[in-house]
């Protein structure tokens, strides 16, 4: 997979300046035969900002207040509310432009096929030309049939193992959902913890020594053939990149080893 550049994305970190063409997709499940998985794909679409659910035929009538669709919705139940429910996908989508089929097969005959990488210049063209996109998703069982992926415009494919590629529906919702927002320039992760301070060259030498000093006192180190030891534990340092307070932690084990060989213990 190539990589992508800061051009593939739709104002990167600010994805709120979408357009809602594409800021809000709808998420639309044909024919989904088990109210968990419409449950947890309301939650799915919900933790990537997206709001947007529709059922085609489902097969529980009430499926959305089903007690599994909400335990598996999981505080996604306004999404659940929310979904737009009908008996084909013209009906749920009427407003969309653009309908991208998901599925593993690929037919000889159909809309082009694409993988995740073109979801970055489908956000662009949609946005250029105000038209909504639709993602549709096909049963558990049996996935999407020809007709409905015939009359989309593109069919979109998860690449996976060739030993085990069976995605639950739920997970392709939420690979879907993610790798949209990637498109849109994703959310910006939290502050994290500061970096602590590094220690100094001459720190690192007073640790060193005062190691080496506790390792002769434990009768490890052999004044008379020291051999790479020390040396070996310069490189180690160097490569550790410690932080003065590490350093002030291991010179502390240092001196309490120091105390104890004095004490005779």
């Amino acid at each position: 997979m190539k990589e992508r550049s800061d051009a593939d994305f739709i104002e990167a970190g600010d994805a709120a300046a979408c357009p809602p063409c594409i800021a809000q997709p709808l998420f639309v499940l044909v024919q989904p035969s088990r109210a968990g998985n419409v449950g947890a794909a309301a939650r799915a679409i919900k933790t990537l900002g997206f709001e947007q659910l529709a059922l085609v035929a489902a097969r529980h009538r009430d499926v959305r207040a089903q007690p599994e669709a909400l335990a598996f919705a999981s505080g996604a139940d306004d999404v659940l509310r929310a979904a737009r429910e009908g008996q084909s996908l013209d009906a749920v989508a009427a407003d969309c432009g653009v309908l991208v089929a998901l599925s593993a097969r690929v037919r000889d005959f159909g809309p082009p096929l694409h993988g995740p990488d073109w979801l970055p210049q489908l956000a662009r063209s949609a946005a250029a030309q105000g038209r909504r996109v639709a993602f549709v998703f096909g049963n558990e069982r049996a996935g999407l049939d020809n007709a409905t992926v015939y009359g989309c415009d593109a069919l979109l494919s998860l690449p996976t193992s060739p030993q085990y590629g069976s995605l639950n529906l739920s997970q392709a919702v939420q690979i879907v959902a993610w790798e949209w927002r990637r498109a849109l320039g994703g959310f910006t992760l939290p502050q994290g913890p500061q970096a602590e301070p590094a220690a100094t060259r001459a720190e690192v030498r007073e640790l060193l020594e005062q190691a080496r000093r506790a390792l002769l006192a434990l009768g490890f180190l052999d004044p008379a053939a020291p051999r790479r030891l020390i040396p070996r534990l310069e490189r180690l340092a160097a490569r550790s990149a410690l932080s003065r307070q590490e350093v002030q932690i291991l010179r502390g084990i240092c001196r309490a080893v120091l105390l104890r060989c004095e004490q005779g213990d």
